[in-house]
């Protein structure tokens, strides 16, 4: 079952949400719907996992660049240690 859902949000970002719609074949409900979904997924998720205090202040401490690569800094990591 649908329901109507009405929004206010910023014309620009209205029309690039468009614009993506229509590049990718899909809605912009179908997108917002997606969307929503994973977000309060995402939150029953996290929801199920209880943090220690101490790790609760840790969480999102380093900022990472975008184009960080776990593997290949875990790997060197190890490489490393083992010389």
């Amino acid at each position: 079952m649908t329901n109507k859902l009405t929004l206010s949000v910023d014309k620009e970002v209205i029309e690039h949400a468009k614009n993506y719609a229509k590049d990718t074949g899909r809605s912009l409900s179908q997108i917002v719907e997606t969307y929503l979904k994973s977000l309060t997924e995402k939150r029953q998720e996290n929801s199920a996992m209880e943090y220690s205090p101490k790790l609760k202040r840790l969480i999102g401490a380093v900022k990472l660049p975008e184009n960080f690569n776990e593997e290949a800094e875990r790997r060197a990591y190890l490489e490393n240690k083992n010389r």
